[in-house]
């Protein structure tokens, strides 16, 4: 996913994942950024990883481990579907993956 410094948004469809964080491969300008949010199948956001509790992602890198308030443990949710919803400013998101 490619987002223009104004800025755009995926959601994925319903996932399952086993590991304990979530890792990313992107690019990012000096101005860019990227946010994720873990969601139910719903669509609402889940308690402590929602995307206000996300810390903002930029650089360049292959394997950026998301980071929220509570930390970068997701091992709670592995097993059960969620949605997550990247949320991008000047930035292009390769590839996602839980380790």
């Amino acid at each position: 996913m490619q987002a223009p410094l104004a800025g755009g948004a995926l959601v994925t469809r319903p996932i399952l994942f086993e590991g304990k964080q979530l890792t990313l491969n992107f690019s990012t300008s000096a101005a860019g950024s990227i946010r994720v949010e873990m969601q139910d199948v719903d669509g609402k956001p889940l308690a402590d990883l929602a995307l206000a509790d996300c810390t903002e992602v930029f650089g360049d890198s292959l394997q950026r481990v998301v980071t929220w308030k509570a930390g970068t443990d997701v091992s709670a949710m592995a097993g059960k579907p969620i949605r997550l919803r990247f949320v991008l400013r000047d930035a292009n998101l390769y590839s996602f993956r839980f380790r």
